[in-house]
């Protein structure tokens, strides 16, 4: 499973956008998908901070 990109890079991403560039052209210049930009964006917006989700977990049993 791949890890989770670094939180610097995700606040260095947002504060790119948030000094004026679009989302695209953040994620273009710091190497990561405009998918991802847009979603840390939103985390952003919505929880207040850009710390990645827990990763796998239990799927078998349905808990």
């Amino acid at each position: 499973m791949a890890r989770a990109l670094s939180v610097d890079l995700r606040q260095r991403v947002v504060a790119a956008i948030d000094g004026g560039m679009s989302c695209r052209q953040a994620a273009e210049r710091f190497g990561v998908s405009a998918a991802s930009a847009i979603r840390w964006r939103g985390r952003l917006k919505e929880v207040g901070d850009i710390v990645p989700k827990r990763q796998g977990g239990d799927r078998k049993s349905k808990r």
